[in-house]
């Protein structure tokens, strides 16, 4: 993949309680996805990555462009809305993956969740864990916003290793269906919670 000139974030206004929409973390970078200006890389990147997703990512199945148009169309709408926050994953100018921090619509007000992937040619370097942590930091500084749940198969080792690194712990496992063919029929709910002295300093 070659390099591209990094993309400005949309110049729409953000919602008052949302994340920052570029988080500069030292050579990788996570950015508000800028509608169809990222359409025609980012696309580009699902379709090298279609293999190395495919066991675990349902919505590969149904992979297209117009697929991919629609899903950026709604990230817009739902950042404007304040209920999905999700990142272009960018390193040395080049989109490599997505992560996002959204909360469910079956999840307690105080919980938001965090996903993410990666192209296979970055995986293996920590950034995942890196992109993790500071959506981690975001989401603290939200308001309300008291604990953080990544949700994986407990098949996918890779998936859960991010959790592990940065001291969230296994909350439950529980049934699902197996959409995706290397899904295993369960998943595996991490969290971590605000700490304490942040949660008290969040109440004044």
């Amino acid at each position: 993949m070659e390099p591209m000139e990094p993309l400005e974030p949309l110049a729409e206004p953000a919602p008052p309680e949302a994340p920052q929409q570029v988080i500069e973390l030292g050579g990788l970078t996570l950015r508000r996805f800028a509608g169809d200006a990222d359409l025609d890389e980012y696309a580009a990147v699902i379709e090298d990555s279609l293999e190395h997703l495919r066991p675990w990512m349902p919505w590969v199945a149904e992979h297209s462009r117009a697929r991919t148009a629609e899903y950026l169309a709604e990230r817009a709408e739902r950042w404007a809305s304040g209920t999905d926050f999700a990142y272009a994953v960018v390193l040395d100018g080049a989109i490599v993956g997505a992560c996002g921090l959204y909360r469910r619509d079956d999840s307690p007000a105080d919980v938001r969740e965090i996903g993410y992937w990666l192209h296979p040619a970055a995986t293996g370097r920590g950034l995942a864990t890196r992109a993790t942590a500071a959506l981690v930091e975001q989401a603290f500084h939200l308001p309300g916003v008291a604990h953080v749940d990544i949700v994986h198969d407990p098949a996918n080792r890779a998936s859960g290793a991010v959790p592990a690194r940065l001291g969230f712990t296994v909350r439950l496992r529980r049934a699902c269906e197996a959409i995706a063919p290397a899904e295993s029929g369960e998943e595996q709910v991490w969290r971590l919670s605000r700490p304490r002295a942040a949660a008290d300093d969040a109440r004044r």
